[in-house]
């Protein structure tokens, strides 16, 4: 199979794209052909060497989320066959034409969408859905804050707000992203300055109230500010540290409006626990898509051979959801 390799910690200069043997699935996995994979900021991390596989992933194939077709099966897998469209996440390995997986994280594509579509929906979809509604508890009526709006997860979880009854309230430096946001669907947009503030401006939009939930992505830069924008018993959910991981936090204001902070990932949790927030995403989130009440938000499609260009364009920061690499 062709595949994308890091070789060794570096620039985009390290990306190889080489022939490997095909993967052997064991009795619970399923063999997909990728057709079409997403690309996102911990392939960049993982070829600098800050953000190795998880145990149990290729350690220098990257990927983390694929749409493909079945073309094998285990001896102990149930309820699918060959030849049906599926798409998922994993810890590595998705940027290849063959990805050996466990049958409990498929999620069927939809008829409506294809595979450059489907590639762009489950790494955005499944954190935003587990971090807003799994773990922060959103509910129809609450406002949310989301930071760094015009990300992938930023742009999948302003459409599950709306979807849900929410107000979404989106921030980001660039003037563009707000503007295409707004055309996505959301309710208010905050250009964030240099000096990095925001609370103030949220505390106006919500009538003082503040928000009920902050998705932030940015981390240290903005852990005042955050809690500052927070409504009492609001939830504050760590998503990123794009601006760094170290902060001092308030614990007096903390304590007075009873807030509740919590960080997540996805690609290093156990498999039994991927396993339900994928199960989470097709019950409540596929639904949706079906219906066109949230979509997936592509960016830009590269061919294989451009994976190179696919990681210089990601690290300029000029993306509005998700890249997708398409896998021939």
């Amino acid at each position: 199979m062709r595949c994308v390799r890091f070789t060794q910690p570096g620039g985009p200069e390290v990306i190889e794209l080489v022939d490997l043997p095909d993967p052997r699935p064991s009795a619970d996995e399923v063999l997909v052909r990728v057709r079409a994979t997403g690309i996102n900021r911990a392939d960049l991390l993982q070829r600098k060497g800050y953000y190795p596989a998880p145990p149990g992933n290729s350690p220098d194939i990257p990927g983390l989320e694929f749409a493909g077709e079945i073309e094998g099966l285990g001896d102990k897998v149930v309820g699918w066959n060959v030849g049906d469209h599926v798409m998922g996440v994993t810890g590595g390995g998705a940027q290849a034409q063959r990805l050996a997986i466990h049958h409990r994280m498929l999620v069927r594509i939809p008829a409506s969408l294809g595979f450059e579509e489907a590639a762009a929906l489950p790494e955005a979809f499944i954190t935003a859905h587990d971090a807003l509604v799994t773990q922060a508890g959103f509910r129809g009526g609450e406002a949310v804050l989301i930071q760094a709006v015009g990300s992938g997860v930023g742009t999948a979880a302003l459409q599950l707000v709306r979807a849900g009854g929410g107000i979404s309230i989106g921030t980001s430096r660039s003037k563009d992203k707000l503007t295409r946001a707004i055309g996505l669907g959301l309710h208010q947009a905050i250009q964030v300055g240099p000096d990095r503030r925001f609370s103030a401006e949220v505390l106006t939009l919500t009538e003082d109230r503040g928000a009920d939930v902050v998705l932030d992505f940015v981390g240290s830069p903005y852990l005042a500010e955050n809690i500052a924008a927070l409504a009492e018993r609001g939830r504050l959910a760590f998503i990123g540290t794009l601006g760094g991981a170290e902060g001092t936090i308030d614990l007096g204001l903390v304590m007075r409006k009873r807030l509740k902070l919590f960080g997540t990932t996805l690609r290093g949790r156990p498999l039994e626990e991927k396993m339900m927030a994928t199960q989470a995403f097709a019950d409540q989130v596929v639904p949706l898509l079906i219906r066109g009440l949230v979509r997936p938000v592509l960016d830009r499609v590269y061919p294989f051979e451009d994976i190179r260009a696919a990681h210089e364009h990601l690290e300029r920061d000029e993306t509005f959801g998700k890249l997708v690499l398409r896998v021939d």
